[in-house]
């Protein structure tokens, strides 16, 4: 699961310590991930789901009494064997992940049980589902300040599918809002790869809908029998490249910059192709994830720094806990 840094002009854990929060991440939806699973081989009710940030001398118990099982159900532990876990990431040394000490509000992680899943595959999916309303907590509040989430985002599929389908590695800025020369500036989706930086700029308004990419300023649309005509996603792209480039520039930042045009829900007719830039449309999407999640590499300390370096421009609106909570009070 891809971490989410930034979402919007909202603000983000790891605009306190981008050092600390992604090696916090991944420590704690493994561990969560490890003690789901194991209740949900052993047959345990389970009421809620907590984080136990240390393990107690009953986890040796509950190790000895799961590799009883695992002799008592083979054919059942065969089964998971052969599924994959979630995600699994060697996160960079360059990362001092026990500096600072965690704070409870912080890794406070509690799934509802809708349902009981009959397979590993279903437990994976609730699993999954769950903590995606997590990450939208992280990427819209500290342990201070809280930003009012938009509740789009819930629904946003693209959103989620990039969340839970690229590796812990990957560092995604969800149209990022950056201040720039005292105006704001809405970018489109930057994801930071332990190697690269993609920029995505995302055509989904339509399902089915055609994009001709017939002009420099705009392409037609195609939505069944009518065609209308839209500006071209590349100006989109080359402002947003201008601006992270630039930035890149200012801090001594070397991370290649791809482009990508996504289409999930439709098609996109582009005659020739361009340098950098990556046509994916409905035929492509599967294959170009699929490309995306094979990268087994660490985080990197280049890419912690590029990450820095747009978390100091953006743009950030929130309120105080304590006014938060005043005007709740107030409309109940």
């Amino acid at each position: 699961m891809a971490q989410l840094v930034k979402l919007q002009d909202y603000i983000s854990r790891y605009q306190i310590d981008l050092a600390r929060y992604p090696t916090q991440f991944v420590r704690l939806k493994k561990n969560q991930w490890n003690r789901v699973k194991y209740q949900w081989q052993t047959g345990e009710e389970i009421g809620q789901w907590q984080h136990i940030e240390e393990e107690p001398e009953e986890e040796l118990v509950e190790k000895e009494r799961f590799s009883f099982l695992k002799k008592l159900l083979p054919g059942r532990q065969k089964q998971i064997e052969k599924e994959e876990d979630i995600e699994t990431l060697n996160v960079s040394t360059e990362l001092d992940e026990d500096m600072i000490a965690e704070e409870e509000s912080t890794l406070h992680f509690e799934p509802n049980i809708v349902y009981h899943p009959q397979t590993l595959e279903e437990l994976k999916r609730m699993f999954m589902d769950q903590f995606f309303h997590f990450q939208l907590k992280w990427a819209s509040s500290t342990t201070r300040e809280k930003s009012y989430v938009d509740p789009k985002f819930m629904r946003d599929t693209l959103l989620r599918s990039l969340l839970q389908n690229l590796p812990d590695s990957y560092l995604i800025f969800y149209r990022p809002i950056l201040r720039l020369k005292k105006a704001p500036v809405e970018l489109e989706i930057l994801i930071l790869t332990p190697v690269d930086c993609y920029i995505v700029r995302a055509l989904e308004e339509e399902d089915h809908a055609v994009y001709i990419g017939d002009g420099e300023r705009f392409w037609t649309k195609k939505v069944g029998k009518y065609d209308k005509k839209t500006l071209s996603p590349m100006i989109d792209l080359q402002r947003t490249e201008t601006i992270v480039n630039k930035l890149f520039e200012l801090e001594g930042i070397e991370m290649p910059i791809r482009k990508v045009i996504l289409s999930r829900n439709g098609y996109i007719d582009y005659p020739g192709s361009v340098y950098g830039l990556q046509f994916v449309d409905k035929r492509k999407y599967a294959e170009w994830m699929q490309q995306m999640k094979r990268s087994i590499s660490p985080m990197k300390h280049m890419q912690i720094r590029a990450a820095q370096v747009i978390l100091k421009s953006a743009e950030t609106t929130s309120f105080h806990r304590d006014i938060w909570n005043v005007e709740e009070s107030k409309g109940e």
